[in-house]
């Protein structure tokens, strides 16, 4: 593979679909960072296999994504699926993703014994011996929550938890489910007859505004959090 590009891939409908794209600018986009797709692309052609060289055709494409225009499709590509990042793009992401989770776990976490927090340095020594594995993509504060879980077979660690009680509305419970279980424990929780979901959830400090933006972003401003005592 050449250096000036890689791979981002999509699997739809069991088939795969590929494009050329810039390594650099793909991963600032897939990071957030708004950029168009016109520049990110290497070559302007969808592959069922890159490598071999072998197109998909009109056909597939329509099928696959309902249209044969390539920007439209390079986008949900770029959006939806996996671009391929070099080995040291990797390297620098898991590093920066290490020192924001040990930092997230310093701020948020102390050791129960002398109720201080642990110096970042014993943090770190704590996940090299507790064999902690970093993804570079996925969030550090939520990544940070199963890592603290981890440590406690080798770090005593404590962190302090806020209940809320949230009411998501029916036509996106099922979508803010999984952010609220992934940020939160569930302790109660009821469906309405109008596909409304209420709940008492538990969540880290340090973690509730994070959730509570989430839901707001998902619902448009129509989530109802309120913050319980105890």
């Amino acid at each position: 593979m050449s250096k000036g590009y890689t791979i981002a891939r999509i699997e739809r409908r069991g088939e795969t679909y590929e494009i050329l794209v810039d390594p650099d600018k793909a991963l600032k986009y897939r990071m957030g960072e708004k950029i168009p797709v016109s520049k990110i692309i290497v070559y302007d052609e969808v592959y069922k296999d890159a490598k071999k060289g072998i197109r998909a055709g009109e056909d597939a494409l329509k099928k696959a994504f309902g249209t044969t225009d390539f920007m439209k499709i390079a986008e949900v590509i770029l959006r939806e699926g996996v671009v391929h990042v070099t080995a040291e793009q990797r390297r620098k992401l898991i590093e920066e993703k290490r020192k924001q989770i040990i930092d997230f776990i310093a701020k948020n976490a102390i050791d129960p014994r002398t109720n201080l927090p642990h110096p970042p340095q014993r943090i770190e020594l704590a996940m090299e011996e507790a064999g902690v594995q970093i993804d570079p993509f996925k969030d550090a504060k939520e990544q940070a929550l199963k890592i603290i879980d981890k440590l406690r077979t080798v770090l005593p660690l404590k962190t302090g938890v806020l209940k809320f009680k949230i009411r998501l509305p029916a036509d996106i419970a099922a979508r803010a489910y999984g952010v609220v279980k992934s940020m939160g424990k569930i302790t109660s929780e009821q469906w309405g007859k109008d596909g409304s979901w209420t709940s008492v959830v538990e969540v880290p400090t340090g973690l509730h505004v994070d959730l509570i933006e989430k839901l707001n972003k998902i619902s448009s401003g129509r989530v109802e959090v309120t913050q319980l005592e105890g």
